[in-house]
């Protein structure tokens, strides 16, 4: 399927979302294809959605009112879920965009990943990690847009210089490594080695772990600085792997 043929439904927890990242948002949605629907939900009428005017008319976006029925209690994310389910049966949705940091939308999530769509999550660090992991790919706001440094971070580095994680710090994540060790294992050719492109299919196909969200602008950056892995280059710029742990057996 053409990039350009490929429609994405891009919605909007405004409530729970900054409006200043929405322009790196949509850069990134459109590297996966159009976003054909935009919407925004919120009570517009609250002062705490006034910075999200401006980006609204500037992107296209509909805003979606939604009014808070009761004392401290959110209808945003119910609305939001109720839309996506009548766009998946009554338009031609290839993907969905959920921007948010509400551990609430994780049963949409999986609903429609099992209906067939994939799902691109958008939200801030402290996204609860069920949310985080039930989409295809979910990048933190924090490090959209961001450049993923090439040298330790100090106290002059630029504002907008993504945080890159140590060695130790990536190493301490078991998650990232287990599946990491994983996906190299279940790629192993005859040679021991396995190829650094059907390992990051294997790891995108089971969690939606993105490089940048630790400060990395590719995959085999971030595999690298974990040091867990010899790397070879092959024919040019095949790149090739093997576990380091696996030659100690």
């Amino acid at each position: 399927m053409a990039l350009e043929d490929h429609r994405i439904a891009l919605l909007i927890d405004a409530d729970n979302s900054p409006a200043n990242k929405v322009d790196k948002v949509l850069a990134e949605v459109s590297t996966y294809g159009v976003a054909n629907i935009r919407r925004a939900y919120g009570n517009w009428k609250s002062p705490h959605l006034v910075g999200w005017e401006k980006q609204l008319h500037e992107f296209a976006i509909r805003p979606i009112q939604q009014f808070d029925y009761a004392k401290g209690k959110n209808a945003t994310d119910m609305a939001m879920t109720i839309d996506a389910m009548d766009l998946m049966y009554s338009e031609r949705i290839d993907s969905f965009g959920i921007v948010s940091s509400d551990a609430d939308f994780t049963p949409l999530v999986m609903r429609l990943l099992a209906n067939g769509h994939r799902v691109f999550g958008f939200g801030e660090k402290k996204a609860p990690e069920p949310f985080v992991n039930a989409c295809s790919k979910f990048l933190f706001l924090e490090q959209l847009g961001a450049t993923a440094v090439e040298a330790p971070v100090d106290q002059a580095a630029s504002a907008d210089a993504a945080v890159r994680k140590t060695r130790n710090e990536l190493r301490m994540d078991t998650r990232l490594v287990r599946l990491l060790r994983d996906a190299t294992q279940s790629c192993v050719q005859e040679d021991g080695w396995s190829y650094l492109g059907e390992i990051v299919k294997v790891v995108k196909n089971q969690a939606s772990i993105d490089p940048r969200n630790y400060g990395y602008a590719t995959f085999g950056k971030l595999i690298a600085a974990t040091e867990l892995f010899e790397m070879e280059v092959r024919e040019g710029s095949a790149v090739y792997l093997r576990d380091t742990s696996s030659r100690r057996k």
